[in-house]
């Protein structure tokens, strides 16, 4: 086997490994978007890169002087279609937006795989270090830092048995949660007041402390607590 295959070999196996170990982390925090697809997205990368980098192989001699092929631009067709991957490993469900970290990880997956493609092999080891460093301790990272949870809640009672809304924002503050976008519904004929409203909140544990509220008092009628953290 000549130098010229064996260096591909090198460019596609690099590949190979770098998105398979994207993928296995994927795959162990049980995303769609798992070890096949990391691997195969930064494969193909490399491959359509390696087109590009070894085109002395395939494109006429003859034509070389005329005309000369850019790796760049194959590099934006790869970013271009990636995009497409990404957008559909993204999906709301309720007022939540997942998917976004593997949308996220499958766009650099296709940018190391470019890089192992046209041979930079130590740029390509250092981005996939980077990528399972992410991926894995800022995991530990982002669950350290304080972030402020949005929640859409709307909570139900009897016209005549409802609280007042200093009552309500009392009940409420005392589980840390501030209020905002407040409105008031009658409902059911008027038979039921529904307050709607987006509670701010830092406290990991506030959700559950309203639902356990509302469970205690006999005169709630319905309630709802929707996050809209991505």
């Amino acid at each position: 086997m000549d130098a010229t295959r064996v260096e591909i070999l090198y460019h596609l196996g690099g590949a190979l490994a770098a998105g398979s170990l994207v993928g296995i982390e994927r795959s162990w925090h049980g995303r769609p978007a798992g070890f096949r697809t990391h691997a195969l997205v930064c494969t193909a990368s490399a491959m359509l890169m390696t087109l590009s980098v070894y085109e002395s192989l395939w494109f006429p001699r003859a034509l070389a002087d005329a005309a000369r092929l850019d790796p760049t631009r194959m590099a934006q067709g790869i970013v271009t279609g990636i995009g497409f991957l990404g957008a559909g490993a993204i999906f709301k469900e309720g007022l939540t937006v997942r998917g976004l970290t593997t949308a996220a990880s499958i766009w650099i997956t296709a940018a190391i795989g470019i890089l192992m493609g046209v041979g930079l092999f130590f740029a390509g080891a250092v981005s996939t270090g980077i990528t399972l460093g992410v991926l894995v301790a800022f995991r530990w990272l982002e669950r350290l830092v304080p972030v402020e949870q949005y929640i859409h809640h709307a909570v139900r009672f009897l016209r005549e048995e409802a609280p007042p809304e200093a009552r309500l924002r009392a009940l409420l503050a005392e589980q840390e949660c501030k209020i905002s976008d407040l409105s008031q519904h009658l409902v059911d004929d008027g038979r039921i007041l529904e307050y709607r409203m987006v509670l701010k909140a830092r406290r990991a544990g506030a959700l559950s402390g309203v639902a356990g509220v509302w469970l205690a008092d006999r005169t709630v009628r319905g309630f709802s607590l929707t996050p809209s953290a991505t």
